[in-house]
């Protein structure tokens, strides 16, 4: 069996996207294969009983500065959005109905727009451009959105997280071993190098 790295996120994570960076620049030397994992992460904590660090004035200042010293560790182009937390719902059932070769592209658009760009992709005229950018039908794509197998299939990634012990992301899980936060990524890269 080849060993693969599960990479449990959220668009709404901006470790997600520290990490997704991270990735994208280690895949240029290494190449790992990951399976991304879309998970509901509001689903996933009120399934935990957990509040977000969004919803913690402390935590979330806490949040916002610790992200801004890991961008710029790693050179990676990082601006705090103003309009955090969003519902990234559609974004999420999203990622489920895009065709396969569109994903990293959605993935990258995604996120720059979210978390590089400042950019309220919850507004409909952003994500309209989202959509123009990665050249997905926009009808069929909030078609597909609405299908009851896709509204399930979310819920369903997020249930099985939940019983795997996850409670956040990122989650990396290599050899059935959890590596939680963008911070246990090498970690993770040893446990599938090992």
């Amino acid at each position: 069996m080849t060993k693969s790295i599960d990479f449990y996120f959220d668009f709404i994570s901006p470790y997600s996207f520290l990490a997704y960076k991270r990735i994208k620049e280690i895949n240029k030397k290494e190449k790992l294969k990951i399976n991304y994992k879309p998970i509901l992460l509001g689903g996933l904590h009120k399934l935990g009983g957990i509040i977000a660090p969004a919803f913690n004035l402390r935590k979330m200042k806490n949040m916002k500065n610790d992200c801004e010293l890991v961008a710029l560790k790693y050179k990676i182009d990082f601006k705090w959005n103003t309009k955090f937390p969003i519902n990234t719902l559609y974004l999420m059932r999203g990622y489920l109905v895009i065709d396969e070769n569109l994903k990293e592209k959605f993935f990258d658009v995604c996120f720059d727009a979210y978390w590089k760009e400042n950019t309220d992709i919850s507004d409909e005229k952003n994500f309209d451009k989202i959509l123009d950018l990665v050249k997905i039908d926009k009808k069929k794509f909030f078609e597909d959105i609405q299908d009851i197998k896709i509204k399930n299939k979310l819920k369903d990634l997020t249930n099985a997280a939940f019983e795997k012990d996850i409670f956040g992301a990122p989650t990396f899980i290599v050899n059935d071993k959890i590596f939680w936060g963008q911070d246990r990524l090498d970690y993770a890269i040893d446990e599938y190098n090992s």
